[in-house]
């Protein structure tokens, strides 16, 4: 099935419901979306002579144009390959000679630096009269795929090295879908979903639930997250419900314009993408409310590996347990088995630290033009995630770090995620990010970098780690900054704090 056809459905039973939305202005009905995406479709394949499988690259920031370019490559059986529009030049070079790219749709300031950057991949600015002019070309019917034709062609973000590309099938996408649908929210005609995340990425995918159950997209007028801003557009969209990252949910409800907001309208805010540690989620539940599910997964499993449900964080406020699953990221997605495994393959037993693997329909088919990629991640029909993790017996898996991340010290397993959650718990700690130093002796030590609420001294916090955690956990040094360098999506880089040391 093409996965343009919950559009095409939406279109018929949602005719005159609003689709598209440019702050609180209604940009399209569904029978507008729908119509404008054949045409423009059509064009595609007449006007840049593209084929079936040919890939073009949506280069944007929030817009809802975006919504009808993606659903006019779908439509007319070719591959989107959404990209970051934060990156650098280099980086969209990279992206769009590595995917083969056909045509790069982009928004206005991004077409120029394409235009300026590189003369391989012609470019199609959504704002000229050439764009506007397509999307008036003769309608044409959706183009017929099978399930595990290419659809979606997703870019890591690279943070250790070139970013490859996850190759997302009809059929991944739409398990995505179905599983939203099972374990994060049915949805409802009317309800929004509010893009301060990028659209290009987790926001973007949590959109198509959205469009198959004739629900709104709304771009803010920033294209970006703006507390202020967002804060507004919640008190005028019923229903509302958003992708964040946790750092996201933090400087939400930190803002000053949160202070005397009415957030009621809010429905749910499903935050992924980093950790959300347990002092923060606490808070966030105390702000606004049981309005809050998290789910893990990654480009390789776009979103659905496992869901902490509204319902979990909501119920449970007595359990003995809730200070750990308030911690965990929930149980595995209906549509998926989730299995923790040691270096040589095998399983796991319960509590015990191991790599995550995965297996389901959601599962990508493998990296673009990579093969030895592919074999070290595909293994026997499992993705390993490269993510380590414990399962408990009632199956709340809890993420320790990346692999990668982990910190060995004199022999010892040392994983910086329970250091974090530790001194976050320090009323004057607000952000800390743990890694893991080289030493002659101990292979590694550990080393806390500390943004803080107010004035800490490097005793008060040995002190309390010594209060709170093993003495062989304590880090050996406190490094104090302003703030913790983040990519486009929130999540700490630890490469560039590895550098600083």
């Amino acid at each position: 099935m093409n996965i343009a056809n919950i559009l095409v459905r939406s279109a018929k039973s949602h005719k005159n419901a609003p689709a598209l939305a440019y702050g609180t202005e209604i940009t399209a009905t569904y029978a507008e979306f729908a119509d404008k995406s054949a045409r423009l479709a059509a064009a595609l394949l007449t006007e840049y002579d593209l084929k079936s499988g040919d890939r073009v690259a949506l280069i944007m920031k929030n817009h809802p144009e975006y919504w009808v370019s993606l659903f006019a490559i779908w439509h007319a059986g070719l591959v989107a390959v959404p990209v970051n529009a934060k990156l650098h030049i280099n980086e969209f070079t990279y992206i769009l000679e590595n995917s083969g790219a056909r045509l790069a749709i982009a928004t206005p300031e991004l077409a120029d630096q394409l235009r300026k950057g590189q003369d391989i991949t012609p470019v199609l600015n959504i704002a000229s009269a050439e764009y506007q002019s397509l999307k008036a070309a003769p309608h044409m019917e959706m183009a017929e795929k099978d399930g595990d034709d290419l659809a979606w062609l997703f870019y890591t973000s690279g943070t250790t090295g070139k970013p490859k590309g996850a190759m997302l099938s009809h059929r991944n996408l739409l398990a995505a879908i179905l599983s939203y649908f099972a374990d994060v929210s049915p949805h409802n005609p009317g309800d929004a979903i509010i893009h301060a995340a990028p659209q290009t990425h987790g926001s973007g995918l949590y959109g198509l639930p959205l469009i198959a159950k004739g629900g709104i997209q709304v771009t803010p007028l920033s294209g970006g997250f703006d507390p202020a801003e967002t804060l507004d557009l919640i008190a005028h969209y019923p229903n509302c419900c958003f992708f964040f990252a946790p750092t996201m949910v933090h400087r939400l409800i930190g803002s000053d314009a949160f202070q005397n907001a009415d957030t009621s309208n809010i429905k749910l805010i499903v935050y992924g993408g980093g950790p959300m540690y347990e002092a923060d989620i606490r808070r966030a539940l105390d702000a606004i409310g049981p309005k809050f599910c998290q789910i893990y997964g990654q480009g390789e499993a776009p979103m659905t590996i496992t869901v902490l449900t509204q319902h979990e964080l909501e119920a449970g406020t007595d359990h003995p347990n809730r200070a750990a699953r308030l911690a965990s990221v929930g149980v595995e997605r209906t549509d998926v088995e989730v299995c923790i495994r040691r270096k040589d393959g095998d399983p796991c037993d319960i509590g015990e630290v191991g790599e995550i693997t995965v297996r389901g329909d959601v599962v990508m088919l493998g990296y673009w033009q990579n093969p030895e990629a592919t074999a070290k991640t595909l293994k026997d029909g499992w993705l390993w995630t490269g993510d380590m993790g414990a399962l408990d017996e009632d199956g709340f898996l809890t993420l320790k770090d990346r692999s990668k991340d982990l910190i060995i010290s004199g022999g010892t397993n040392i994983y910086p995620r329970e250091i974090e959650e530790i001194l976050l718990t320090h009323p004057k700690i607000d952000e800390v990010s743990v890694v893991g130093r080289p030493h002659p002796d101990w292979g590694e030590e550990v080393v806390a970098f500390i943004v803080t609420k107010e004035s800490l001294t490097t005793e008060d916090i040995d002190a309390y780690c010594l209060e709170h955690m093993a003495r062989f956990k304590r880090p050996k040094e406190y490094i104090f900054k302003e703030a913790l360098p983040k990519n486009n999506y929130g999540k700490v880089l630890k490469t560039e704090l590895r550098a600083l040391l």
